[in-house]
């Protein structure tokens, strides 16, 4: 991986000091005036293939944009784009803190620790390189390989985010959770954003059908991985079946869409007592979308209720929540009801400055008596900021968030943090 990087990095410097053929004619914001296009031969324009960077690019607010160097084959079948951004973001927490250096209200102090009440941070880690290969052929169709890194592996080394193939309607490889409705996420400078996010990346299998251009569908086979506590009495196996989303979306106007998800899973564990193996069934559904209510102004919602999906929920990911030990029955495990909902608003005052707020909250049930004096009960998170895109390479924002979490005996905690960012695309 490092060896590829250091390749197309080469390559870079080297187009910046050879002639180049520059695009005059002007693109969609997407696409900034001044990409280069490093070409083989003097041909036709580039104007398809760069199209395919537009139509297969992420939703996601911190995903990169298009990236600014393209080399593109003499034929102009293929393009690989070399991008990612430098992004900087320093914050201070007062009032309480989240003890992350992402905002998350799951890891709030509960009670709170009169010694630590404040805290200064810095993080450039969540800078981005990728490399992303698209072209257009008869075989395959328009398609597109991407992979995508940033620095949050172990002492800040290179972490695969994603790494997918994609044609003809499918998707195979890491990416984005089918789950996950990207674009009804508001825009945030915290890199994990609002608690009741479903943004997992996950290993898929996906296919995505346009039924027209309303109507889409998508279903997947996604790689398991549950979240479990599994107590005394019980222990892990592998898994036996993918996790498998589905959703039906409808769009409408240019930037406006409603969709219906679902998610089917099988979590399977081994019962010491009764020395049997034994799957449970969770289950998720999702509302969520976005709206244009007038020009400059986008409404955005999800809303997510299910059982044995708390991996799927950005502020309980990781904390062994979707299985946990039933007090009724010793080796037995249950799977724990979730509610998350989010809803935000953005306003664009010019094209070049938007402000936004959101607020989301998350919830984890109790059942057959469960019961941990220090469990996570429910988070709250609320954010406000604006960003300015001084350049259409260079983005400052500048963000203010709360949060607060209370726990199954009752106590709770709350933090704050003003954070501001620099951020630089290339």
């Amino acid at each position: 991986m490092e060896k590829i990087f250091r390749i197309c990095f080469i390559a870079v410097l080297l187009g910046l000091f050879m002639p180049v053929h520059a695009q005059k004619k002007k693109m969609s914001p997407l696409f900034n005036d001044d990409f280069i296009i490093l070409t083989g031969k003097n041909g036709p324009s580039c104007k398809d293939i760069v199209n395919i960077f537009r139509e297969t690019r992420s939703l996601h607010f911190q995903d990169p944009d298009a990236p600014r160097f393209l080399l593109v084959d003499q034929k102009h079948q293929m393009a690989l784009g070399i991008g990612g951004y430098v992004r900087l973001t320093t914050s201070y927490d007062f009032r309480g803190i989240s003890d992350n250096v992402d905002f998350v209200p799951y890891d709030i102090p509960t009670p709170a620790n009169p010694a630590e009440k404040s805290q200064y941070q810095m993080d450039a880690s969540t800078s981005r390189i990728f490399l992303k290969l698209v072209g257009n052929n008869k075989a395959l169709g328009k398609f597109s390989a991407y992979i995508e890194t940033d620095f949050r592996g172990d002492h800040h080394t290179l972490r695969l985010r994603q790494a997918y193939v994609s044609m003809r309607g499918f998707l195979l490889g890491q990416s984005w959770s089918t789950f996950s409705d990207l674009a009804s996420i508001p825009p945030t400078i915290d890199f994990e954003g609002p608690n009741a996010n479903t943004t997992l990346r996950n290993v898929q299998v996906r296919y995505t059908y346009n039924i027209n251009k309303h109507w889409q569908i998508a279903i997947a086979a996604e790689n398991p991985n549950p979240d479990i506590t599994y107590g005394t009495y019980s222990r892990s196996i592998k898994q036996r079946m993918p996790d498998i989303p589905a959703y039906i979306q409808y769009n409408w106007g240019a930037s406006s869409h409603i969709r219906a998800t679902g998610l089917f899973r099988g979590l399977s564990y081994r019962n010491m007592v009764t020395e049997n193996n034994r799957t449970l069934v969770g289950w998720g559904a999702q509302l969520s979308g976005l709206a244009t209510l007038f020009p400059g102004f986008t409404f955005y919602y999800q809303g997510t209720y299910g059982k044995g999906i708390s991996q799927y929920i950005d502020d309980l990911d990781s904390n062994n929540s979707d299985l946990v030990p039933d007090p009724c029955s010793e080796g037995r495990l249950q799977a724990l009801p979730v509610l998350a909902f989010l809803g935000g608003v953005k306003y664009a005052f010019t094209s070049k400055c938007f402000a936004s707020a959101s607020y989301s909250q998350v919830r984890l049930y109790s059942r057959h008596g469960y019961y941990d004096a220090e469990g996570y009960k429910y988070g709250q998170y609320a954010v406000g900021n604006v960003f300015w895109n001084v350049t259409p390479n260079c983005q400052l924002g500048v963000e203010y968030l709360y949060g607060r979490r209370m726990s199954m005996d009752k106590s709770c905690g709350h933090a704050n943090r003003i954070q501001a960012m620099v951020q630089y695309n290339f």
